[in-house]
């Protein structure tokens, strides 16, 4: 193989990633052509370590190096709140705000007939699975696409019966924005999730 055709390869294989495309796949090559073997070494072994270490929980399929991730094994946590999430990257968005002490649920994805993904195809058996008599709330912090839509709509109807509290994430005008720039579906969804003051 030809050196050109090693870096195509490597190019190729770059922009097969979410939000890289070809010219941001083409920069990272470069780039690492430029750097010292030893900086290439250390990111190949850490790709590796991340495919050979990292797991699903067991609990809550959280990513975790042990089969109880930290969320799940801290006795911290508040056990009666379950914030049900799409992937486990919104984990992460959500610790962030230090607002949330209670478990998770990561479904795996949202329902989408279109793509061919139904309940049979998410973690929503094993979500009803970890319900107990001490689970207080089941909070669903899906996407607000259709497809969340329909996915918290479904979830509704499977929860409850089982659980005292189901909520969702309030929806409307972010911090810093603008009435004049909303749109009309964000504007009545911040009508309607509204709080008392």
């Amino acid at each position: 193989m030809s050196a050109q055709n090693s870096i195509e390869n490597l190019i190729e294989k770059f922009s097969k990633l979410p939000g890289i495309g070809k010219k941001s796949a083409r920069r990272v090559v470069y780039h690492l052509l430029k750097i010292p073997k030893e900086n290439c070494i250390e990111l190949a072994k850490a790709i590796t370590n991340i495919k050979e270490k990292i797991r699903y929980c067991t609990h809550c399929y959280n990513m975790s190096e042990s089969e109880i991730c930290s969320i799940c094994s801290n006795p911290q946590r508040d056990k009666s709140l379950i914030c049900v999430v799409e992937q486990p990257n919104d984990i992460l968005i959500i610790e962030k705000t230090n607002e949330y002490k209670g478990l998770y649920h990561v479904l795996g994805g949202v329902l989408s007939p279109l793509d061919g993904v139904g309940p049979e195809n998410l973690r929503i058996k094993e979500l009803l699975n970890r319900i107990t008599q001490e689970t207080e709330e089941i909070i669903i912090a899906v996407n607000p696409s259709t497809e969340g839509d329909a996915t918290t709509h479904y979830l509704l109807k499977l929860l409850k019966l089982k659980v005292p509290k189901i909520s969702r994430l309030a929806r409307g005008i972010p911090v810093g924005g603008d009435l004049e720039y909303s749109d009309k579906v964000t504007v009545a969804r911040a009508l309607l999730g509204r709080v008392n003051i």
